[in-house]
């Protein structure tokens, strides 16, 4: 394994707690509220320096919601050996465990208190977080129906199916009602169900991928976790 240079090491390791800060002080701020003197504040970091690192607050801000967008994606970039259905059933566990976030929610929720007098900051976030998740969704779900193991003529709509089926109801229930956040029995239910009646629209062949799914997911009793 190579050890990677300490100055190296000390960028990546400064660039993570500026994400970090910047996910912070926007998911308590909001888009218009946030400033680079507070990230850097939260950073522990001088202004010139975050200067060094990210030229402009929508520079940063597109790098916070590409890093999310990043660790929601990483299992349909480097598909698991197991196959279509357990990469389906890794995905929907790394959104839910990354849209649910209190500090996602709280951040979502801003947006959409902002978008009325400042459209830009909509679009600004439509752009960078759901249009590149969903851009990466299509292409693996292309991939798929290249591969023979899906069936479809829309790429964008099977996607747009896709997320919807597994999270969409406790999403918008967790934006609105931030006292009663879903357990995750109740994530599990959502995300378990969505995923079988994806597979039994889109699947080539259906009853052996819910088969497969219901192997992974295992007995009731255990069905809190997609790992």
């Amino acid at each position: 394994m190579t050890t990677l240079p300490k100055r190296q090491q000390n960028r990546i390791e400064r660039e993570r707690r500026i994400l970090e800060a910047a996910l912070k002080v926007f998911s308590e701020t909001g888009y218009s509220g946030a400033n680079m003197d507070a990230v850097a504040l939260e950073a522990g970091l001088s202004k010139p320096t975050l200067y060094q690192y990210f030229q402009s607050k929508e520079a940063l801000f597109s790098a916070m919601m590409l890093g999310e967008r990043d660790r929601m994606m990483d299992v349909f970039e480097h598909p698991s050996r197991e196959g279509m259905v357990r990469d389906l059933l890794s995905f929907a566990w790394d959104y839910a465990d990354t849209v649910m976030r209190p500090d996602m929610l709280s951040l979502a929720r801003l947006i959409i208190g902002e978008v009325q007098r400042f459209p830009e900051i909509g679009r600004a976030y439509q752009e960078v977080g759901p249009d590149r998740l969903l851009s990466g969704i299509m292409t693996y779900l292309d991939g798929q129906r290249q591969a023979d193991r899906l069936v479809f003529e829309d790429a964008e709509l099977a996607a747009q199916d896709l997320w919807g089926l597994i999270l969409s109801a406790p999403r918008t229930q967790a934006l609105y009602m931030p006292d009663r956040p879903p357990s995750r029995a109740e994530l599990a239910r959502y995300i378990h169900n969505g995923l079988r009646v994806f597979l039994k629209a889109y699947s080539s062949r259906p009853a052996q991928d819910v088969a497969e799914l219901d192997r992974l997911i295992g007995p009731p009793n255990l069905q809190t976790g997609g790992r």
